[in-house]
């Protein structure tokens, strides 16, 4: 059986990552890694999961959880960092 941690090995994405797609989806890590795993082989993708990811850091401010949207911001910088190809 394949477990998240060996489709976290075979993307290029975090788990921390991962998660904020699950948020923003509303779908369990595993669906998430697989949706990730779909985006990332494109600049468009790459960029959704950019606004996914700012759409979980928006909720999070709304709902005033700043210890989230800190945390969030951190996986949106390494996002960015690490998928040179987004603006």
């Amino acid at each position: 059986m394949i477990s998240l941690r060996d489709c976290m090995e075979y993307l290029h994405l975090t788990v921390d990552e991962i998660d904020a797609i699950a948020e923003h989806e509303h779908v369990p890590p595993i669906i998430a890694a697989e949706l990730g795993a779909y985006l990332v082989e494109d600049a468009n993708g790459e960029r959704m999961l950019k606004r996914m990811i700012l759409d979980d850091i928006m909720h999070a401010a709304n709902q005033g959880d700043v210890a989230r949207v800190e945390h969030l911001t951190t996986v949106l910088k390494h996002f960015v960092a690490t998928h040179p190809d987004l603006d």
